[in-house]
């Protein structure tokens, strides 16, 4: 289950308290996720999504605003790449006082105008502008991240979470609307939709704590540690095993220099000193130069047993030289 889904699954287990705030909420749907319909000279609104749960949380929101009369129907669902959708219906003979209760139309004239921009007086109130912000949230945000099911197993995604739209007046006045609680999104176009999307992770999460998602924080917070602490590790694996490289690489060059000294002058040739490094090395070759210090009989320094090695490379190239 994506992170996206199971924030908004999150959100739908908060009451809204407030009646305003349940307008604020119905008007980011509708913006969001929203159709507005005609049929015999009366609107109709109904909201596509593939959180089915939206379904009995938006009937109790209904009912409680406009009466036990108000009904809310469950469309034929579709599916589209895998994933079903649902078609929540408000009754047409209700829709209309719904529309400009949320701001969403106006009267005028020739009857109504519909609004793309947000109604101000619907989020006047921070508490209902964050509930529009969860509205919209919850009716057409995406998200590609994906959280560590363990430490261990790597996810390769980044932090990227967006809302698209077809009207972009209203993607311009969401954008201001987050720009107003420090939150400071990008819009670009994309295949006839706006996107407006965020792709720092501190900025993810201060959008997931205005529309009061907490266990989203602190899931995202965990993954935060989580990743810092893989790529730690990983930083660590890969120097631990470079050193063993740098280790085995130089330990064959210094075997490989002692013997051809043993196969041309004999290792007994050698000053004393040189003669208990070679043999040293060559009894333990996979050994670091601070093993053989522990193992020598001789006191040395780690630069100074380097020093030896570097002499019995250097008189081997020589003897290469001369052969």
């Amino acid at each position: 289950m994506s992170f996206s889904r199971i924030t908004k699954l999150e959100l739908l287990n908060y009451e809204i308290e407030d009646d305003s705030c349940c307008l604020s909420f119905l008007s980011g749907l509708f913006h969001s996720c929203g159709e507005i319909s005609r049929n015999g000279g009366k609107l109709g609104i109904s909201i596509v999504t593939d959180i089915q749960e939206l379904y009995p949380y938006c009937q109790k929101i209904i009912k409680r605003l406009y009466g036990d009369d108000l009904e809310i129907e469950l469309g034929d669902n579709f599916t589209i790449n895998k994933n079903t959708y649902y078609e929540i219906i408000f009754p047409m003979n209700s829709s209309e006082q719904i529309l400009l209760d949320t701001g969403l139309i106006e009267r005028c004239e020739s009857g109504y105008n519909i609004n793309f921009n947000i109604d101000r007086n619907i989020i006047f109130e921070e508490d209902c502008k964050k509930l529009f912000v969860r509205g919209v949230f919850i009716g057409s945000s995406t998200s590609s991240i994906r959280l560590s099911e363990v430490q261990s197993i790597k996810t390769a995604s980044g932090y990227h979470l967006e809302f698209t739209s077809h009207s972009h007046d209203f993607i311009i006045d969401f954008s201001s609307v987050l720009a107003e609680c420090n939150i400071m999104g990008n819009i670009v176009e994309r295949k006839n939709l706006y996107v407006l999307y965020l792709k720092d992770v501190n900025t993810i999460i201060d959008l997931l704590a205005l529309i009061g998602a907490n266990e989203g924080v602190l899931a995202l917070s965990n993954e935060i540690i989580t990743r810092e602490l893989r790529n730690k590790v990983n930083r660590q694996v890969n120097c631990i095993n470079a050193n063993i490289n740098k280790t085995v690489e130089a330990s064959m060059k210094q075997v490989n220099a002692i013997n051809i000294i043993n196969s041309t002058i004999g290792i007994e040739s050698l000053p004393e000193d040189l003669q208990e490094v070679a043999v040293l090395r060559l009894a333990n070759q996979e050994e670091s130069l601070d093993e053989l210090l522990k193992l020598s009989t001789i006191q040395l320094t780690r630069s100074g047993l380097a020093h030896r090695f570097r002499k019995l490379i250097k008189i081997a190239n020589e003897l290469g030289e001369d052969k």
